[in-house]
């Protein structure tokens, strides 16, 4: 009952949040998953078909849900490879408009390690030959792996690198219904929402390092010959206290005895065991006080990087023309759905 009624609630949030995109937004892409017809929609690609670990997909509701009849896509075989991409009805660019990807993810399966992300691609992609390293626009979704991955991805691929945000932005890993919005505005700032509350926003310049930095060090500079960074120096009054080296490390153990069956002329003299001394100090160091001379650290100057140009073109690009699924799953379950996008 209460996964049930977790993903009533869900379908009431996208619901709500799909009116309020449908009010005034130019959809582009939508797809429900509502009929079978999804496979003449969707392209398969198999690129790990030599080595066998390519996996399919099956169309369900799942183990629980509010309407029997809401499908989606889902990884059904586990330690497998899933790639499959879906064509806009056109191509669009972006340019001086919001571009917003929305989609949900269930983790079903109580994921251990797999991706739950989408990628929209330019119109370069070809379907069929679709794998990992096909070059996309922007990469965005959950990914979990054990205790150290459970973040959203939201990568923009540029000039053939793929470039990460440096946020940390948690992702949602219970077995329930999560929708996925990201909001890219032509001011070069995003928002992330996940299952309609705000979880990330900001700058792409400050938050991606896909241009230049705005400052680098000084060629020029370097730290001066004289520069004192020791904030404590040796007590020069400080003396080694008289006969500090004549303590050994060391000393017979004044508890051992000669066994009584030891034989000097077959076993040799006995020698007790040592064992570590007491008194012993170790190596004598005189006490620190602070230096007088201690400059503190040094700081390397910074000067404007002439390599940095401003972009406020960051968010734009020129052809986005597919959707596609491209991820590794050791346990699998998960099911996608409800794709949408629009400007």
């Amino acid at each position: 009952l209460g996964l049930s009624l977790h993903n009533m609630k869900t379908t009431i949030i996208l619901t709500i949040l799909c009116i309020s995109l449908f009010a005034a937004a130019d959809i582009l892409f939508q797809e429900k998953f509502d009929d079978a017809a999804w496979e003449s929609r969707w392209v398969k690609a198999y690129p790990k078909k030599a080595e066998g670990t390519d996996g399919e997909w099956g169309w369900t509701a799942g183990k629980f849900y509010a309407d029997p009849k809401n499908k989606g896509l889902q990884t059904t075989q586990d330690a497998r490879f899933y790639t499959i991409s879906a064509e806009f009805p056109k191509e669009f660019s972006n340019d001086k408009k919001t571009l917003v990807v929305q989609y949900t993810v269930k983790f079903e399966q109580n994921i251990d390690c797999g991706g739950g992300y989408v990628k929209i691609f330019p119109a370069s992609l070809d379907q069929e030959k679709f794998n990992s390293e096909s070059e996309y626009n922007i990469m965005f979704g959950p990914d979990v792996c054990g205790s150290s991955t459970k973040k959203v991805h939201v990568i923009f691929g540029r000039d053939g690198k793929n470039h990460l945000v440096k946020k940390n932005i948690p992702a949602e890993t219970d077995e329930f219904t999560h929708i996925y919005r990201l909001v890219l505005n032509p001011d070069n700032t995003y928002k992330v929402y996940v299952d309609g509350n705000l979880k990330e926003s900001g700058s792409l310049e400050e938050d991606w390092d896909i241009l230049p930095p705005k400052q680098i060090k000084d060629p020029k500079a370097s730290k001066p010959s004289d520069w004192v960074d020791e904030k404590e120096i040796p007590d020069p009054t400080d003396v080694k206290p008289d006969g500090w080296d004549d303590i050994p490390k060391e000393i017979s153990d004044p508890d051992a005895t000669k066994p009584s069956d030891w034989d000097d002329d077959l076993d040799g003299e006995w020698e007790a065991p040592v064992i570590p001394n007491p008194e012993y100090k170790g190596e004598w160091k005189a006490k620190t006080i602070p230096n007088p001379d201690y400059k503190g650290e040094w700081i390397h100057p910074l000067i404007d990087n002439p390599e940095y140009k401003p972009n406020p073109s960051l968010y734009s690009y020129p052809s986005f023309k597919y959707i596609g699924i491209d991820v590794w799953q050791v346990k699998s379950g998960t099911i996608f759905d409800l794709s949408l996008i629009h400007i």
